[in-house]
């Protein structure tokens, strides 16, 4: 009896280590990912800014990061209380209107306008309550100067407020994998089919098997 008991321990707990090594990993947040190896870009690109942003995880980045896939981007603010939430739910019904193919190779990032009050806290906080997921969103915050010079990039325009508010662009920017704007739309409920059929346009078909003869 004491044989057959010992046998069965040894079976679950055999069993739970099966199941420990066969589960599979988390996706690693997208910024830390390995970047792909860099490639020339033209002067248009945003890979030409070469200011560095601190993640939501707590990682020091660079834009070209971002290299080899296309991506959305959307300036924002936590504290916003009008136009924000309603522009990251345009991105996220966007993501969701992509075919699968297309939402898996596409990136999402979100740059914070109020660096004075968003912290790496306050941006991860952010970050479970709209339900990002890490692998495809990417936020950031940096210098005031690494928001200006982004900003005027991608013709973005904001202005503080009072009670630590901002007015500022309702704008939505595609850039292709080289970094250079292949598309953008304002205004937050919109039909995003267009910002759609230009990431479909961006997402490289992936390359098919012959069948072996």
């Amino acid at each position: 009896m004491k044989i057959q008991s010992c046998f069965l321990a040894l079976c679950v707990m055999a069993s739970f280590g099966l199941a420990a090594e066969t589960q599979p990993e988390s996706p690693k947040p997208l910024c830390c990912q390995e970047p792909l190896p860099a490639g020339p870009h033209s002067e248009k690109s945003i890979f030409s800014l070469e200011q560095t942003w601190t993640s939501d995880f707590g990682k020091d980045v660079k834009l070209s990061l971002l290299q080899g896939k296309p991506f959305v981007l959307a300036l924002f603010f936590t504290q916003c209380q009008h136009s924000c939430p309603y522009v990251v739910q345009d991105l996220k019904d966007l993501e969701a209107k992509l075919p699968k193919g297309v939402r898996e190779r596409t990136n999402f990032v979100l740059v914070s306008i109020d660096p004075a009050h968003d912290t790496v806290e306050t941006l991860q906080a952010y970050r479970q309550k709209h339900n990002l997921p890490a692998e495809r969103w990417l936020l950031l915050r940096g210098e005031r100067s690494a928001v200006d010079a982004l900003a005027d990039h991608v013709g973005f325009r904001y202005t503080p407020g009072s009670e630590n508010q901002f007015a500022h662009s309702l704008l939505l920017t595609i850039f292709n994998s080289g970094g250079e704007i292949a598309f953008q739309q304002a205004g937050i409920g919109v039909d995003r089919r267009e910002a759609v059929k230009a990431l479909q346009k961006l997402v490289a078909p992936l390359p098919s098997h012959r069948a072996s003869k």
